[in-house]
């Protein structure tokens, strides 16, 4: 996949993820998920977006390792507002799906990295 494509895609999951966390505002544990969620899901697209302007593949890494992370914290809040009973599983699974096939994405990627940086290091 095509880093264009990707940006698109973690674009797309974040309008997807703050929709679905303004659904859940009105309690006070909906605002506080709601809060987390738009958070984490908004900082996947725009850390993705900084480590493709990164200066060197160290550099790219590390954005990485905040895009991992902070995908999979989205996958943990939709599934504990699925456990407060505050959102629907048919809603929440799509969302829950993307977030883990974006960090496996992710994940991949940066071991790519490091990868390649370990052969160039040991020339």
């Amino acid at each position: 996949m095509d880093r264009k494509t990707l940006e698109a895609r973690t674009k797309v999951f974040a309008h997807n993820c703050v929709k679905t966390a303004l659904s859940l505002e009105g309690t006070k544990l909906g605002n506080h998920i709601c809060g987390q969620l738009i958070r984490c899901a908004t900082s996947v697209p725009a850390n993705y977006r900084a480590a493709n302007l990164a200066h060197s593949r160290a550099a790219f890494a590390a954005k990485l390792s905040i895009v991992i992370e902070e995908a999979d914290e989205c996958g943990f809040w939709l599934d504990f507002a699925i456990g407060e009973n505050i959102l629907s599983t048919a809603v929440a699974e799509p969302l829950i799906k993307e977030a883990h096939e974006l960090t496996s994405i992710f994940v991949a990627s940066r071991k790519s990295i490091q990868v390649k940086s370990k052969i160039i290091n040991q020339k």
